[in-house]
């Protein structure tokens, strides 16, 4: 009763979405070059052949899939990969990083006219939703149309689980659309169960996954001319609230760490230049990336406002903070630095990373922090003693080592819902 009220609701609610897009556009949170999608248009055509809708929401979601996506794209007779998410900076990232063979389309908005539409001009064979992303019509529509789904990735935390506990039925409803759900850990893995879907299978984070963030050669190497041997360390993925914590860490340390360099790397790089004024206003030197700057020697904090950079920035500072763990955002995913040699520090609130900070953390590759005051300690001790800086780096450089075949039993898992949609591994075509 639930979802049938909710789509007789989102039928009639065309007008005030729209009016939400508009809005959502004048703040630059939607393309205009492409706000049809969002409605069902299509922005391509639907090449021939087999397809497989790979569904992931936002940032984080998106970058974690792609080795699952290179490894789709081997499947015989090779399909086209269908991405979808939802925010102009996925689509972005989308843009530079998809290999050939996968293509980019925003999300419909949950309306039935616009699922409608979606559906039609795509018709997917398979379809891979990450993580937890629950769209209620979205979900009919894959039911409907019979196409073999899995959730993948799948995470569900404690507060979703209640929330979903209290309406039963329409939650085994909508869980019912997949076929199978392959869970990060064991934990959500027994809350997808008890929420009443049947095949849930843990097969680890596609997280460890992925590849190291890349940096240009010649952009890294101007980089490290004019850091010059500076001691650097980065906050990396910031979001409000947590900029000015590496100003408090910069002034701490800066009288006993001569030459001291920042990094700020916020989430959403338009942020920079209000970043940088507020740094200012505190009496510090700043230099903007957005600005084509290099930090200057005369400047204590360099401002990475760019987007698809932050492979430059974690080879280039031997210490890393992870944004969205100093708020309750959740954290970011850890693994990106400690791939690429970076000692990781993050803070209280790293629960959509918990099971890697866990793991992490038992394995003395990462330090978590309570404050400003333990994350300018953890600061000072990795930048002043090299071989406990080290030694923590390798140790977690050899946590993601270990635990990068996810994408191998992910593959695994999903042979058999994908050979029912005409697709094949590697010498299993049949």
């Amino acid at each position: 009763m639930l979802e049938a009220l909710y789509r007789g609701l989102t039928a009639l609610a065309g007008p005030a979405v729209r009016r939400l897009l508009d809005r959502r556009l004048a703040a630059g949170k939607e393309d205009p070059h492409r706000l049809p999608e969002r409605l069902g248009h299509a922005g391509l055509p639907r090449p021939p052949g087999r397809l497989i809708w790979l569904h992931a929401a936002s940032v984080g979601e998106s970058m974690a899939v792609l080795p699952l996506i290179d490894r789709l794209l081997t499947l015989s007779p090779r399909p086209t990969v269908l991405v979808t998410t939802g925010t102009v900076t996925s689509a972005t990232l989308m843009a530079q990083r998809l290999p050939p063979g996968a293509i980019h389309q925003f999300v419909p908005v949950d309306l039935p006219a616009a699922v409608a539409r979606f559906m039609d001009h795509w018709r997917p064979d398979a379809a891979l939703w990450i993580e937890s992303e629950f769209w209620p019509n979205l979900l009919r529509a894959l039911r409907k149309a019979q196409v073999p789904a899995a959730l993948v990735n799948a995470r569900l935390s404690a507060g979703s689980h209640r929330n979903w506990r209290r309406a039963p039925r329409t939650a085994h409803r909508l869980l019912s659309t997949f076929r199978l759900a392959l869970a990060q850990t064991a934990t959500e893995a027994g809350r997808l169960r008890d929420l009443g879907l049947a095949d849930v299978r843990c097969v680890g984070n596609l997280k460890y996954s992925t590849s190291p963030l890349p940096a240009e050669p010649q952009a890294l190497a101007a980089l490290q001319a004019a850091v010059a041997g500076r001691p650097a360390w980065v906050l990396a993925s910031t979001h409000p609230g947590e900029d000015d914590l590496a100003v408090q860490v910069h002034q701490r340390l800066a009288p006993r760490i001569p030459s001291l360099l920042t990094l700020v790397v916020p989430r959403h790089p338009a942020r920079g230049p209000e970043i940088a004024a507020a740094f200012q206003a505190q009496g510090l030197t700043v230099s903007r990336r957005a600005t084509g700057a290099l930090p200057d020697a005369t400047d204590a904090v360099h401002v990475a406002d760019t987007l698809g950079e932050l492979g430059l920035f974690f080879r280039l500072a031997p210490v890393a903070a992870i944004g969205g763990s100093f708020v309750p955002v959740g954290g970011h995913n850890p693994i990106e630095p400690a791939q690429l040699g970076a000692a990781v520090i993050y803070g209280p609130h790293m629960h959509n990373f918990a099971e890697i900070a866990a793991t992490l953390e038992a394995a003395g590759g990462a330090r978590r922090v309570p404050d400003v005051e333990g994350l300018a300690e953890a600061v000072h001790a990795l930048l002043t003693d090299p071989e406990a800086r080290e030694a923590q780096a390798a140790a977690a450089k050899a946590v993601a080592d270990d635990n990068r075949h996810a994408v191998d039993r992910v593959m695994a898992a999903l042979a058999p819902l994908l050979a029912e949609a005409g697709v094949h591994l590697t010498g299993d075509a049949r």
